[in-house]
C-alpha cells in the first residue's frame, strides 16, 4: 500500500496536469487493479515494478492455459494406470505425475513471488498444494518401491488429485461453491441428524412388527429381521429406489401394514427431502450473497486503488487525464478497436473536459465487462453489381416479404408438417418425396435470405442459428443424395447414412426454438447460465473423480463382464459366485464395475440417477463385505443429497437474476451515449427482422447516421449491447447485490471487506419488521 500511495504522489504531485504523465510503471500497476476488478480476482500483490511484471505474467492466458493442461493431465493419468482403462507401464505414468507435479510447484513458486510472504502462507490453498505434493511423491516412492519387489498396494494418493484442481486461482468459483458447502453443512447436519433419528424409529418399529412374523421377501430370505439390514432398506425407500418392492411382504400379510409404509414416506421422503432442499436452498444464498458482497466491494476498493495512483488534481477535484485513461484502457484491454474505446471515454468523459472523475473511473471495470458489439453494416453485394434490378420493385417486394414476420411464421408451420411426416413410415414412397418437396423449400428459404440480408452479415461470427440451419440442410441434401444414389445403384439404402438422414431431419425441428419468443427468451437465460452450470460441472467431476479412485481400490476385479457369447458358469454371475441368484446377477449388471475409470463414472452416474442403486450397492456388499453399502450411502448424502440440491438452489438463483435482470446503470449510460451519437441498433432491430450482426475489428472511426433506412443504404459502424450477456459469472451474480451500493460510496476497509459474514446481511432472530 505505501508503494500505491508513493506512486498515487507521482502523479498527483503537480497542480498543473497536462505538465506531467504518470511513469509506465505507474500505469502497469493501475492496470493490474483494474484488471483484478475487471476478472475479480482478489489477490493481494506486491507492487514493485519487477513483481508487477511477474504478475502479469502469472495471469497471462498461456500460463493459465499450461496450469489447465497439467491438470488435465493429471487427473486423466487414471485411464492409463491399473486398474486401467489404457494400461500403460508404472514408469511412464509416475514420470508423467512428477512432471505435473513439478508445473504445479512452479506455477506455486511463480505465484509466491508476487505475493507478500505473510499473506502467501497464511493462504489456506497454498498449504493444500504444497502438502497434495509432497504427500502424492511419499505415495509414489513407497508405491513403486514396493511393485518392484512385486508387492501390491493401494495407491491413495490418486484420490488427491482432484485438490490441483480447486486449488489454484483460476479455480475460485469452484472454491467458492465448496466454501458454500462447508459454510451450509453445520445448518444441514441437524436436519440430517434428526432425519436419521426418525429412520432408526422406524426401522425399531418395523423390527417389531415384522421380524417375528416369519415373513420372507420375493427372493425367499428373511424380511426385516436384521436392524442393519431393516436401516438400509428403508433409507433406499427414501429414494423410492425399491418401492413398493420393500412393503409388499408386509402387505401381502397384512393391508393394514401399508400404512406404516406410507407414513415413512410422507415424514422421511416428503417432508425431510423437502426441508434438505430449503435449508441448502437458504443457507446457500445466503452464504452466497456473502460472497458477491465481497467481490462488489473488493472490485470497487481496486479500481479506487487504480484512481489514487493515476490522479491529479484539476480545481477543487481529483481526475484522472483523458490520455492517462486511454493508455490504461488500453493495457487492460489491448485487443479493443479504437472506436470501441473512444465509445467508452465519451460515456466516461461525461462533459468532455478532457479527464474522468472518480465516479466515472470506478465503472470502467464494468464498462469492459459488458459486450459492446461492433457492426460494420454493409451493402449487399448485388446492390453494387446490378442496383437498378436490386432496387427494383419486386426486388423490394422479396426483400420486404422476407423481412415479414408472416415469412417466419409459414416455415415455422412447414416445420411442424416436416414433423409429422418425420413420424411416418419412412418406407412408403410418398413419405420419402415428401422429404425432397421440404428439402426444397428450406434451400429456397436459405437463398431468400441470402438474396435479403447481406451474406457476411448473414454468416456473421454471432449468428449461431443460421450457421446451424445451413449446416443441417446442406449436410441433409447431401446425406440424402448419397442414400439415393447408393439405392439406385444397389437396390438398398446404406444404414449408416440412413442413419445421419434421419438424425438431421429431426434436428432441423430445433429451429422452432428460435421463431418463439419466449422459448427464445428460456433459452438465451440458459446460454447466460451456462458457465454458471460448469462451475457445478467442476465440482461435480471433483466428487466423481474422488469416488471413482476410492471405488477403484475398493471394488476393482470384483465384478466382470463377459459378452453374451460366452458359455462359462461364471458369465451367469459376474465373474464372481458370491452373486449366483442375485438381482444384480439376474439383471445383468455385470458391466457396472470399477475396473476402470471410465466404467466408474458410468456407475457412479448411475447412482445419481438413483433407480436400481440399492441392487448395485448389494451386489458390491456381497463380493466384498456388508459394510462397502457405507460406501454407496456416503455417495449418496454428498451427490444426490447435497450437491444436487445446492446446484438446484443455484440454477434458481442464477435464473432468476438473468431471466428478470434489467439493464444496469453501466449498460444504460452505454446504450444512452450510443444513441446520442447517433451509431446505435436497438435490440429488436438484430433480432430475425434485421440481420446486420457483422462483427468488424478495424479500428474505425464512428460514422453512419440515424435510422434504419438511411444504414440500409450506406456503410458505417454501429453499436449494441449484446443482451445480457457477460464476460465472467461473477458479473452476473454481482447484479444481485452492486444495485444496493450507492455509486459514491467507497465501502469499508479491506480487512473489513475480508471479514464480512452473512450476519451483516441476514439478521439472526428475524421478525416481520426486519424481514419486510
Amino acid at each position: 500500500m505505501a508503494r500505491a500511495r508513493a506512486a498515487a504522489g507521482l502523479c498527483a504531485r503537480d497542480p498543473q496536469p497536462s505538465e506531467e504523465s504518470c511513469t509506465q510503471e505507474d500505469l502497469l500497476l493501475a492496470a493490474a487493479y483494474v484488471s483484478d476488478a475487471e476478472h475479480n480476482r482478489n489477490v493481494r500483490f506486491e507492487t514493485s515494478p519487477q513483481t508487477i511484471r511477474l504478475y502479469y505474467f502469472y495471469n497471462h492466458w498461456a500460463m493459465r492455459a499450461a496450469t489447465n493442461f497439467f491438470i488435465f493431465l493429471d487427473l486423466s493419468l487414471a485411464l492409463f494406470e491399473e486398474p486401467a482403462l489404457f494400461p500403460l507401464p508404472f514408469l511412464a505414468t509416475s514420470i508423467a505425475e512428477v512432471l505435473c507435479l513439478t508445473a504445479f510447484f512452479g506455477r506455486l513458486v511463480h505465484f509466491a513471488k508476487v505475493t507478500p510472504q505473510m499473506v502467501f502462507w497464511k493462504d489456506t490453498k497454498n498449504i493444500c498444494i504444497m502438502v497434495t505434493i509432497v504427500l502424492t511423491l511419499i505415495d509414489l516412492i513407497i508405491y513403486g518401491s514396493l511393485e518392484a519387489v512385486s508387492i501390491h498396494t493401494v495407491r491413495w494418493s490418486r484420490a488427491l488429485r482432484p485438490v490441483f484442481l480447486i486449488n489454484f486461482p483460476q479455480s475460485r468459483q469452484i472454491r467458492r461453491t465448496f466454501r458454500s458447502i462447508r459454510n451450509t453443512l453445520p445448518d444441514i447436519l441437524y436436519v440430517f441428524l434428526l432425519f436419521l433419528f426418525s429412520m432408526l424409529i422406524f426401522s425399531l418399529m418395523a423390527l417389531k412388527l415384522f421380524g417375528d412374523r416369519g415373513l420372507r421377501t420375493a427372493g425367499g430370505s428373511p424380511y426385516f429381521t436384521d436392524i442393519l439390514e431393516i436401516a438400509f432398506e428403508l433409507y433406499v425407500l427414501v429414494t423410492t429406489a425399491n418401492s413398493p418392492d420393500v412393503m409388499m411382504p408386509a402387505y401381502d400379510f397384512n393391508w393394514w401394514y401399508s400404512l406404516y409404509f406410507i407414513t415413512y414416506i410422507i415424514i422421511n421422503t416428503y417432508i425431510f427431502m423437502s426441508v434438505f432442499l430449503a435449508v441448502i436452498y437458504n443457507n446457500y444464498r445466503k452464504h452466497l450473497k456473502n460472497e458477491i458482497r465481497k467481490l462488489a466491494y473488493l472490485k470497487r476498493h481496486k479500481m479506487i486503488q487504480a484512481f489514487d495512483i493515476l490522479k491529479v488534481k484539476v480545481g477543487s477535484e481529483f481526475v484522472v487525464k483523458e490520455a492517462e485513461w486511454k493508455r490504461l484502457a488500453k493495457i487492460v484491454a489491448p485487443n479493443i478497436s479504437s472506436s470501441h474505446l473512444e465509445l467508452l471515454l465519451k460515456i466516461s468523459d461525461e462533459g468532455q473536459k478532457g479527464h474522468v472523475d472518480k465516479t466515472n473511473f470506478i465503472r470502467l471495470a464494468d464498462l469492459l465487462n459488458i459486450q459492446v458489439v461492433t457492426m460494420d453494416v454493409k451493402r449487399h453485394p448485388l446492390e453494387a453489381w446490378m442496383p437498378q434490378v436490386y432496387t427494383s420493385s419486386l426486388s423490394l417486394f422479396i426483400q420486404k416479404m422476407v423481412q415479414h414476420r408472416i415469412f417466419v411464421w409459414i416455415y415455422d408451420v412447414i416445420i411442424l408438417i416436416n414433423a409429422v411426416f418425420i413420424a411416418l413410415d419412412e418406407k412408403n414412397a410418398l413419405i420419402s418425396y415428401a422429404e425432397w418437396l421440404f428439402l426444397s423449400l428450406y434451400i429456397t428459404e436459405i437463398l431468400l435470405k441470402l438474396y435479403t440480408y447481406e451474406p457476411r452479415a448473414y454468416f456473421g461470427r454471432k449468428q449461431f442459428w443460421n450457421w446451424f440451419d445451413t449446416l443441417i440442410i446442406i449436410a441433409a441434401l447431401v446425406a440424402t443424395v448419397a442414400n439415393a444414389t447408393i439405392q439406385s445403384a444397389s437396390r438398398r439404402s446404406s444404414q449408416q447414412i440412413l442413419d445421419i438422414v434421419l438424425v438431421l431431419r429431426v434436428l432441423r425441428l430445433l429451429r422452432v426454438i428460435v421463431s418463439i419468443e419466449r422459448f427464445r427468451v428460456i433459452v438465451t437465460t440458459l446460454i447466460n447460465i451456462g458457465p454458471t452450470m460448469l462451475t457445478f460441472g467442476g465440482l461435480v467431476l471433483v466428487v466423481y473423480y474422488t469416488f471413482a479412485i476410492i471405488g477403484m481400490e475398493m471394488f476393482h476385479g470384483k465384478v466382470q463382464f463377459f459378452d453374451s457369447n460366452f458359455t462359462t458358469p461364471g458369465a451367469l454371475v459376474c465373474g464372481n459366485p458370491a452373486l449366483k441368484d442375485t438381482a444384480f446377477a439376474r439383471d445383468r449388471y455385470c458391466k457396472n464395475n470399477f475396473n476402470d475409470l471410465a466404467s466408474s463414472f458410468i456407475v457412479l452416474m448411475e447412482l445419481t440417477v438413483v433407480n436400481q442403486w440399492h441392487i448395485i450397492a448389494g451386489g458390491f456388499a456381497l463380493v466384498t463385505h456388508q459394510a462397502a453399502k457405507l460406501y454407496f450411502i456416503a455417495f449418496h448424502v454428498v451427490v444426490v443429497i447435497l450437491i444436487v440440491n445446492i446446484f438446484i438452489a443455484f440454477i434458481l438463483e442464477a435464473f432468476f437474476v438473468a431471466y428478470s435482470l434489467e439493464k444496469s446503470e453501466v449498460e444504460t449510460a452505454i446504450e444512452k451515449k450510443i444513441q446520442e451519437l447517433g451509431v446505435g441498433v436497438k435490440e429488436e432491430e438484430v433480432q430475425d427482422g434485421a440481420l446486420i450482426n457483422h462483427v468488424d475489428t478495424k479500428d474505425s472511426g464512428f460514422s453512419g447516421g440515424d435510422g434504419h433506412s438511411k444504414r440500409k443504404g450506406s456503410k458505417g459502424l454501429y453499436f449494441r449491447i449484446a443482451s445480457k450477456r457477460y464476460r465472467t459469472v461473477d458479473t452476473l451474480l454481482q447484479r444481485m447485490f452492486e444495485s444496493e451500493i450507492a455509486p459514491e460510496d467507497e465501502g469499508p476497509s479491506l480487512d473489513e471487506i475480508l471479514n464480512f459474514s452473512p450476519s451483516d446481511i441476514y439478521p439472526r432472530n428475524p421478525n416481520f419488521e426486519n424481514s419486510t
